[in-house]
């Protein structure tokens, strides 16, 4: 019985391509299932990073209200710093109109 190895069959592939699908298309099949693999790694990493996402989640929950709560100061203040500068601006323009 004969046994055939990897590096045979890889041979064996190559040939058969060469004889089908001719060799000028060879590097461009060889181009497109390089894509696909990038393309199937990438799938995989993304459906990865949500699973660890999901699985963080509950835990950073309670963070992010927190967060959002001084955030939410934050936006306060700012609104308040815009008002006293648009006071400051009114004023500017007024002594200005009377000169």
């Amino acid at each position: 019985m004969v046994a055939i190895n990897p590096s045979d069959i890889a041979i064996i592939i190559i040939v058969a391509l060469i004889l089908f699908v001719g060799s000028s298309k060879i590097p461009e099949l060889f181009r497109s299932m390089g894509r696909a693999l990038g393309e199937f790694k990438k799938g995989r990493m993304e459906a990865e990073m949500e699973i660890n996402q999901m699985q963080t989640q509950p835990v950073s929950q309670s963070p992010q209200v927190n967060v959002q709560s001084s955030q939410s100061k934050s936006v306060d203040e700012l609104e308040k710093q815009i008002k006293d500068l648009q006071a400051q601006l009114d004023q500017l323009k007024k002594q200005k109109t009377s000169q």
